[in-house]
Formats: structure tokens, sequence, C-alpha cells
């Protein structure tokens, strides 16, 4: 089969390479990129020679090939429509190209071809599901063209891969590379542990491992003991070394090969089954490394039932510990916007006295600015001795800031969160504020995973989910839930339930997860209070009928009482399966509870 000259029958080099992996070591080649800008002294994108300079890509190749590799990566790492800054018909024609040239090179050798495939610059979650659709069109245009070996190289997390490397398939040999930094995080906030646990569950991933980042030195300190820590092949390709900035661009000494090679043998050592370089390696570096790492003898290591990933210590500081059989009550108060802290202190002192088990503080819910909850947690927590529960979003910090806001909180003993993706800025503000969106509460919760078997292991925090019962699509929101679950949440908060629409889809909910359910419960105080909520606030589906039940005459008691009537309401319709409720009181009027739960 034909297509714009390239051949495109399949052959099996995904089988070939399996069988190699079951006998030998693998040397896989170095840099395409910062090669490319070396030897050519341009800062351009080296995929746009696959068109335009097709020779000094078959050159490259070709010199890695006699340096020893015996697997070559598709000059295609930033072939994308971000990078180039172009439609998918030019990516697609970018990457017929790249494999054209590729097939040249190994042509007559027994040298195999991989997809390069890196991440796609995105600033933010806003773009995943773009992200997602992208990288699969990518995967199935290398699959159209005979490749059945992928390689997604410097990625921090598989979150927008995940999709791609399921559609590829089990009959494709898939490698994942992570990149770390020095301490042994990625850019997404996840440990290298952590990222290797989570290839390691992946059914359509062959193998994993690491590249760029990191220099090989510091590449052999943070993978010391991981190679058996997964069942998957152990991927390993560190960087030359640290670069320079040299006129605006970045420069790689290229004199240290001798001691590359030196610490790519101790790595293959340590259990490494593919080995190359990153960023500022040279056909010279994996010459070196192909004839000292060949002296290595290659024993395929098997997971073992001790070096298995760990979980995390028994809960023991959950709010919700010991008290089965009983209807949780989880309290909303709203931290202020200003710094007085008087009707905040009051509410929590009063709900205090009516035996709430958890009071829970929103991270500025609508991008508005109000005071830190994790701080305003930890002083209610201190005053009152009352357990606490901190809303944490991601729309404001990155990974390094939440980390290091979990490790405060942690020291403050502070120990159940309440994990949500964040409402976005306003649009009034944010040509001067920035969302930032690092990852959503899934992501979030796998940091905390990541963090309570090794920060935390001695005693782990206690994070749970929302759930949108109101949301459009609600096969989604339960598998949103199932997500949740799995990356370790132990308890969900739902929106405010108004209508047997919403109860039906917690029954559900309930019923196929089996999750611990805290019902919304928001008693609305006058008729302008319901319908602002119904017409202003995204995710709370007022009903008609609810809001019938004001009227604009009604005094402050008949409000309040018309709110009071409907949450009863509300839970003597979902008593049956809900595990509790979570109260979100309008002005913080909190002296409803009493009434509401009095028998």
């Amino acid at each position: 089969m034909k297509y714009r000259g390239l051949d495109m029958k399949y052959t099996n080099t995904a089988g070939i390479l399996e069988e190699k992996l079951g006998r030998e070591r693998v040397i896989a080649d170095g840099a395409f990129g910062t090669y490319y800008a070396k030897i050519n002294d341009t800062s351009s994108l080296p995929e746009l020679a696959n068109s335009i300079a097709p020779d000094k890509v078959l050159a490259i190749h070709k010199a890695y090939i006699d340096a020893g590799a015996k697997i070559i990566r598709t000059n295609t790492f930033a072939s994308n429509t971000v990078s180039f800054g172009q439609g998918f018909d030019a990516v697609k024609d970018n990457i017929i190209n790249a494999v054209a040239i590729a097939r040249e090179a190994v042509k007559g050798t027994d040298v195999l071809i991989a997809a390069d495939i890196g991440p796609i610059p995105g600033e933010n979650m806003i773009e995943k599901v773009h992200l997602e659709r992208e990288y699969i069109d990518i995967c199935k245009t290398f699959r159209q063209l005979g490749v059945d070996i992928f390689v997604f190289e410097t990625f921090a997390e598989l979150t927008n891969i995940g999709a791609a490397i399921e559609k590829i398939g089990k009959d494709s040999f898939v490698i994942t590379q992570f990149a770390i930094n020095q301490f042994g995080y990625s850019t997404a906030g996840l440990s290298a542990r952590k990222l290797i646990e989570e290839a390691g569950n992946n059914q359509y991933i062959d193998a994993c491992g690491f590249n760029c980042g990191v220099g090989p030195g510091h590449m052999k300190k943070l993978i010391q003991n991981l190679a058996g820590k997964t069942d998957k092949y152990f991927t390993v390709l560190p960087n030359a070394g640290y670069p320079q900035v040299v006129s605006g661009r970045m420069v790689f000494a290229d004199n240290n090969s001798e001691y590359f090679s030196g610490i790519m043998k101790d790595i293959a050592q340590q259990g490494a089954d593919i080995v190359g370089g990153c960023c500022g390696t040279t056909p010279e570096y994996i010459r070196k490394m192909a004839d000292k790492v060949s002296a290595v003898p290659y024993v395929k290591k098997e997971i073992s039932a001790d070096e298995a990933p760990k979980e995390s210590a028994a809960i023991d500081e959950a709010f919700y510990k010991g008290k089965e059989g009983k209807k949780l009550i989880a309290v909303e108060l709203a931290p202020p916007m200003g710094t007085d802290d008087e009707k905040l202190m009051d509410a929590a002192f009063l709900l205090k006295s009516k035996g709430v088990d958890v009071i829970t503080f929103p991270d500025s819910p609508s991008g508005r600015t109000r005071a830190d909850s994790v701080l305003v947690a930890e002083k209610v927590s201190r005053e009152t001795g009352m357990c606490v529960m901190p809303h944490i979003c991601c729309r404001d910090k990155n990974a390094i800031a939440m980390r290091s806001q979990l490790l405060g909180a942690h020291i403050n003993d502070i120990n159940n969160f309440l994990v949500i993706t964040g409402d976005p800025i306003p649009s009034v503000v944010r040509t001067t504020v920035k969302s930032v969106f690092n990852f959503d509460s899934v992501g979030l919760m796998n940091i905390m995973s990541d963090m309570n078997q090794d920060q935390f292991a001695a005693k782990p925090v206690i994070y749970g989910g929302a759930i949108n019962q109101g949301r459009v699509n609600f096969k989604v929101e339960l598998e949103r839930v199932k997500k949740k679950i799995a990356a370790g949440a132990t308890f969900f908060l739902t929106q405010p339930v108004f209508s047997d629409e919403d109860i039906e889809r917690l029954r559900i909910i309930k019923k196929e997860t089996g999750a611990r359910i805290l019902c919304g419960i928001m008693p609305f105080v006058s008729l302008r209070n319901a319908t602002f909520m119904k017409n202003e606030m995204t995710g709370i589906n007022v009903t008609d009928e609810v809001l019938s039940r004001y009227r604009a005459d009604m005094t402050k008691e008949e409000g309040e009482q018309t709110g009071i009537d409907i949450a009863k309401e509300i839970i003597a319709r979902t008593t049956d399966f809900v595990d509790g409720y979570y109260f979100s009181f309008p002005f913080n009027r909190v002296h409803m509870l009493e009434k509401i739960l009095e028998d």
C-alpha cells in the first residue's frame, strides 16, 4: 500500500523489540534536537527539517546508527499544531516525511524505528480535551504509516496521553518516559516513584522510565531501586548534563562523554533495559555508552512482592472515623473577604455546640478573593478544637505551591481536605489575573496519594471530592467519581440537591460506586436569594417548584422557615442511601441547622 510515496506495509517491529528485550539490553539513540541545533547553528525547530532539509535529518539518524543505536526515534518530538502554529494537515505531512527518512536510515540494518511524541504545549487544563484529541490523531497517523513502536517522552504525567495510549492498542509497543527535576519530581508534582507506579498500572504501556530534566549523576541517584518497582521494561535516557544560556540559546557542553558513559554503565547495572541519551548527547556519547554498557550482563529483573509499591498507612484521622451508623454532618463556613473574622468564629463555636462533625472552608469560590481556606481552618481548629476541612482548588496554584501548602497544613495538623478543580476567574479580571489549572482535581488527588506514601506515610491525609450531579452528561460525572475513588478519594460532598432527578442520580452513583456521600443542602432564605442562585450559580439546579415556594413579601423568619422545610423534605427523601449531609447556609446563617435537624 502506498501513500504519497511511502510504503505503509505493516511490519511487526513491536514484536521484534519485545523479543530483543527478552534476551538483551537495547541501545537507543541520543538527542536529535540539540545535536541538530549544534551542527547547524540554528534555533529553528529541527522537526521542520523533515520537509526542508531531509538530508540533514537522514545524516543524524545514520550517525546514531553507526554509533551503535538499535532503536532510533523519528524527528517528530514537536510535530504538533501548537508548536508548528499550523493545522493538523501540516503536522501529518511532517510525520509522513519523518517516517520516510527514518526508514531510509535503517534500510539494510536491524535497527528499529519508534514514533517520537513529545508534550504539546498547553497553558492549563482548559485545553485538555483538545490535547487528548490531537495525541490520538498523531498516534493514528503513525499507525497508518505502519509504525508500531511509540515513545512518549518528557511528560510530567499520563493525564493527557492516556486515551491515545489506549487507542494505540496492545499490538504495539508503548514506551512512556517522564521528565523529573533534581529533587525527583515532575512539573505536575508527581514523584519518580509515583510516575513509575502509574505507568506500571497501565495495561497498554510496555516500558516506562525517565528522560530529560537531569544529568546522568542525578538520574542515577533518583532512579535507584525503581527498576525493580515495576514489571514493565525500564528505560533511562538522561541529559548529557546541564546547559548554559549563550546568546539566548541553551548550549550543552560536549566534553563529558566519558563521564556520561560511565554513569550509564552503572545505570544499566541498576536494571535499565533500554538506555540512551537526551538533551546534549551526541553520537559520540552513544558510541561510548554502547561500548561500556555492552559489558554489563543483561538480566531482566522481575518485580517481587516486597518491592511492590506500598499502600499508605491506615487512615486514622478521618472526620468520619468511628461514626458508622450515624448521619455525618458537615457545614460550610465561607472565609471572610476582609480581615474581620468575628462572625465566622461565632458561627464555628455555635456549630461546635450542635455536635457538627466537620466544618469546611471554600477556597475563594467563584474566583473571588477570600481569606486562605487552610489558614482559616487552622485558626478555627486551634480555637474551637473542631475537626476542620479546607477546600483546595486547582485554579490558583501550580504543583510546587500545592505541595508547599499541603506540607504546611500537615505541620499544623490539618489532615482532611476537599479537593476540587475550582471555578474559573471572573471574566472582568482575566486580563490581569490568570488561572493556573496545572491539573484538575483528579491530578491533585494523585499528588496527595503520592505524598501519603512519602512525606505523610506516618500520618496520611484524608481527602474527598465533589459530585456535580447536575452535569449535563451524567455518565461523564459518574466516571469522574470512579476516577476520584481510584485516586484515593474516600468521601464526596455533592452540589446542593433540589430535585427528584438530583436524588435519583446520587442514588445511581451510590449503587455503582459505593461512595461515601454527603448530600448537599442549601436552605435559601428569601426569594431574592433563591432567584440569584438559580440564575447566576452554575452547577446548582434550582427548580421552578422550589422558587414558587418563596414570596417577595416574606419576612426574614418566613424565608428561613421555607428553606428549613425544603431542607427537611430533601433529607427525608435521601436518608435511605446517603451517608450524611453537607450544609451551606446563605450568609453563614448556621442557626438554621438546629431546626433542620430537630425531630
